[in-house]
């Protein structure tokens, strides 16, 4: 999995905290349908961040080297579509020409080696188009890390790590056999989830941004050791014995079982840290804090020692200041080498050093970092104003879901023609994340739909052939399932507090088929056994930004007070191809 092998004296005796950095640089493309749109603002939006996109980084690292911090490093994610759009700049001189040799100092700092031989400068797996994983199909997820895995060997001249930064942090555990099979060992998520999916978890009510957990994602052990950190913003406790690399697992359908490392990115010291590296966050202080919870609870393994990655944006707001990478750095490299009691090291360091145990496997509640509005386990940034009677968003996710239907039966047909790739591009680019980030806005809310018509246009015809040829063999697609409301019998969102949820919860989706839909049924696994139900169809969502195609729109209403259950979409078209989507859980309250 990593390089290197450490023996059992390495361990550490001595209570010891580890961690690493992680920086994420994206821009999408500003018009999904038209890759060469650029504009004054564009120029400005770049321009401004010439140094986060050359030098910075290398600077950092080479402050650690000065230091002589045998492991230290900074972990990166580079979108593709920023990275097409820097060679642009580059080609055409825009900017004022400072991206000129703009990848050159990146690749020679992703040459240098930590004392344990691995990179200083890892670049992470990510997403090329920046897409939420777990809202996307199977086939999509593999093919983005894939394109993303070619550009920055092309671009670096290295290999991507095998540890995944999911766009936004966004995770969630159906994602796991997709990441599997793409080659992913390991991913990053926020750290808040794992404390939430603990049975005895401390809700700290409304000012924690988020709603209560579902029971369903609270599966882990009780933890003992929660505290409330100070000189820092936390809107909950944490639990230090939990920070720690650890394996999680995903059971599908039929009862397979995935797993793999879940490394957690601490949610309040990360977003500290974001605001402007050492100084803004005051490291010794909070870290101390955690180090000496663990002492205090004497939870510290000396082969499994603390360790978290502090996540943030590298091109913007404090985490993408100069002084971050600069004169913070050099205050962070003199902290520890007068402090023994932390380690700075880069996560592949850590991992072959103290791998996890594979035989313990844990479950996390799925959710994003606090910046994606807390990042809750519904994953409500990119579903906005769902409740209404029209949502921008749906919109966008209903006309998706028909466009990935689309391409994904003439992938696999025979009459893939030249235009294919382009639309497939089309499509690949639609599910950039930032088009549903910024709701309410008509340039953002009829991306997806441009960039859908433009793909349509290059395939319709061929779409025809295939239909009418009847022998197309791609089963419908299925729109990831979610409920309402997030928490049936339980605790939902206010005016300004929490009130009590309806006790029935109400399953939604969106469905499509080139050939129709023959039936959509939702298969739901109780204490009491198995239970096939047809779900209702409200024909296409009812769009607003004149979509070529969309899909249609499913529901059903649960029966209340079951319990923890579990839940799957069976969906067949026409010719008698079905599709299955991921085993989901949810807890039906008394």
């Amino acid at each position: 999995m990593f390089k290197g092998y450490w023996p059992m004296s390495t361990y550490e005796t001595k209570p010891r905290l580890y961690f690493a950095i992680h920086k994420h640089m994206h821009q999408p493309y500003y018009r999904a349908a038209d890759s060469s749109f650029w504009n004054g603002e564009l120029e400005a939006i770049f321009g401004s961040r010439c140094g986060n996109y050359t030098g910075f980084i290398p600077d950092a690292i080479n402050n650690y080297l000065k230091g002589d911090l045998p492991y230290a490093g900074i972990s990166t994610s580079w979108s593709g579509s920023l990275i097409e759009q820097l060679n642009r700049c580059e080609k055409e001189n825009l900017c004022g020409g400072c991206f000129n040799n703009w990848n050159n100092s990146l690749k020679q700092t992703a040459s240098v080696l930590s004392k344990g031989q691995h990179r200083r400068l890892m670049f992470t797996s990510f997403g090329f188009y920046h897409p939420i994983m777990s809202l996307i199909p199977k086939r999509d997820i593999i093919k983005q890390i894939a394109l993303h895995r070619d550009i920055i060997k092309h671009t670096f001249g290295v290999d991507v790590s095998s540890i995944l930064f999911p766009p936004e942090a966004a995770f969630h555990v159906r994602m796991v056999p997709a990441l599997r099979e793409a080659g992913i060992t390991a991913v990053i998520y926020d750290s808040i989830h794992r404390y939430r999916s603990c049975k005895d978890y401390p809700y700290s009510g409304p000012t924690e941004g988020l709603l209560p957990p579902n029971p369903a994602d609270q599966q882990n052990p009780p933890s003992k050791d929660w505290i409330q950190l100070s000189n820092i913003w936390a809107g909950s406790k944490i639990s230090p014995s939990l920070l720690k690399p650890e394996y999680v697992k995903y059971e599908d359908v039929d009862g397979k079982v995935y797993s793999l490392i879940g490394i957690p990115a601490e949610r309040y010291i990360g977003n500290e840290d974001g605001r402007g590296g050492f100084g803004a966050l005051q490291y010794q202080d909070v870290l101390t804090q955690v180090l000496d919870c663990i002492i205090r609870f004497d939870s510290f393994d000396p082969a499994h020692p603390p360790f978290f990655v502090l996540h943030s944006d590298g091109d913007n707001h404090g985490g993408g200041a100069d002084s971050y990478y600069h004169h913070n750095t050099e205050r962070l490299v003199d902290w520890i080498k007068g402090d023994p009691r932390f380690e700075l090291t880069t996560t592949e360091d850590y991992l072959v050093r103290f791998p996890p145990d594979p035989s313990k496997m844990v479950h996390i509640e799925p959710g994003a970092w606090s910046g994606a509005d807390n990042g809750d386990p519904q994953f409500k940034k990119w579903f906005s104003y769902s409740e209404n009677s029209y949502s921008p968003d749906l919109n966008s996710w209903a006309v998706l879901t028909a466009l990935q239907n689309s391409i994904h039966s003439l992938e696999d047909s025979n009459l893939r023609v030249e235009s294919f790739e382009r639309a497939q591009r089309l499509l690949l680019t639609a599910e950039t994340s930032c088009y549903w980030y910024w709701t309410g806005q008509q340039v953002w809310d009829q991306q997806v739909t441009e960039a859908a018509n433009a793909a349509y246009n290059l395939i319709s015809s061929s779409i025809n052939t295939l239909v009418n040829a009847n022998n197309e063999s791609t089963g419908p697609t299925i729109f990831p399932p979610w409920i309402t409301p997030e928490n049936p019998g339980g605790l939902t969102w206010g005016q300004g507090s929490l009130k009590e949820a309806d006790k029935k919860g109400t399953v939604h989706t969106f469905v499509y088929d080139i050939s129709g839909l023959s039936s959509v049924e939702l298969v739901l696994r109780s204490s009491g056994g198995e239970k096939r139900m047809a779900m209702n169809s409200h024909g296409a969502y009812p769009s607003r930004t004149n979509p070529m195609i969309t899909a249609d729109y499913f529901t059903l209403e649960l029966p209340p007070s079951l319990g923890d259950v579990r839940y799957y979409i069976e969906a067949t078209d026409k010719r008698g191809n079905r599709s299955f989507s991921t085993l989901e859980r949810i807890f039906l309250g008394p």
